[in-house]
């Protein structure tokens, strides 16, 4: 994810008079998406989508209380995920749309806010977003990024807020607070990644790329020696749920293979291991006590053989 604060400038990002230059340029794609029938957003805040650019204006320039001519107004701030983070975050243009807006108010805002070290939540922050889906010079397939007019005052209109201050965190003097940026970038990182599930590689980490960038040659030495242990570490886990997978395949199809040989074998086997058993264990005693005794024998189902028939004596006859 790389976010960014454009220095003020004399052109579009001139902060020190009205947001409405800031708020021409964050329009100039949607005429030719509308002419080509293709999917616009519309400026959105905390709460609220479609909202007027006219009214975007109203709300920044007259936001300004107790402010110099000279002072910042408002300040710019542009978030743009990496390819591979925009295919987590959906497969159209509207629901990348839609996951950036959730990001922008659950994750973005939040954050900002909390950096400042004076109190306050997202629902101070004055601010309004426009999501692009094009980038100028760039070569990637998604291109899809958000610019974001953040008011220099809250919404109170009373305190003064600057993500470009160089104070950290201070407690004492006529400037309290600050606003710590590698702070942000880090919690905003882990946030996407918690919101939407994405597993991220150390080199696409903030840490990663700030400390090469920046970072000493010891620094740079350890982080590359993570980087090479990183693959190992991943390739472990997956061997181990390859394992685990493979190990409860195993388990299932053993078992499968015992019921059946179980179901398959016939009574006769059953009774004759029994014998076997008992037989090993006990003497024939125990044979004979497994098979039917004479007085369980159903007189009925013995045969009894036939009784020979008396032949008669012939009586002589008389003449």
């Amino acid at each position: 994810m790389n976010i960014d604060f454009p220095p003020p400038s004399n052109g579009v990002y001139n902060n020190a008079g009205s947001s409405r230059q800031l708020a021409n340029y964050c329009e100039h794609e949607d005429l030719q998406r509308m002419e080509q029938g293709i999917y616009t957003e519309g400026f959105f805040n905390l709460t609220d989508d479609n909202v007027y650019k006219s009214q975007v204006v109203k709300d920044i320039d007259g936001n300004i209380g107790q402010l110099l001519k000279t002072d910042a107004k408002f300040y710019a701030i542009h978030v743009s995920p990496s390819e591979k983070e925009l295919q987590a975050m959906g497969n159209t243009e509207q629901e990348q749309a839609e996951a950036m807006k959730r990001y922008i108010r659950e994750v973005f805002i939040p954050e900002y806010a909390k950096n400042f070290n004076k109190g306050l939540s997202a629902e101070d922050i004055k601010f309004y977003g426009k999501i692009h889906f094009n980038r100028d010079r760039s070569d990637n397939n998604l291109n899809m990024h958000c610019h974001l007019i953040v008011s220099r005052k809250d919404q109170s209109n009373k305190v003064k807020i600057s993500p470009l201050t160089n104070h950290r965190n201070t407690k004492k003097g006529i400037i309290t607070g600050g606003f710590d940026r590698t702070t942000l970038f880090e919690n905003v990182e882990k946030g996407f990644d918690n919101l939407f599930g994405y597993h991220r590689q150390l080199s696409e980490t903030f840490e990663y790329c700030n400390t090469m960038k920046n970072g000493t040659v010891t620094d740079k030495l350890q982080m590359q020696e993570r980087e090479l242990k990183a693959p190992e570490q991943d390739f472990a886990g997956e061997k181990k749920k390859i394992v685990d997978v493979q190990t409860d395949e195993n388990i299932k199809t053993q078992t499968n293979k015992n019921i059946k040989t179980f179901s398959d074998t016939s009574i006769q086997q059953q009774i004759s291991t029994i014998v076997q058993h008992q037989t090993s264990e006990s003497g024939l005693s125990s044979l004979f006590s497994i098979l039917p005794s004479a007085t369980d024998v159903n007189p009925v189902d013995e045969q009894q053989p036939p009784k020979p028939k008396k032949k008669k004596k012939r009586r002589p006859r008389l003449s």
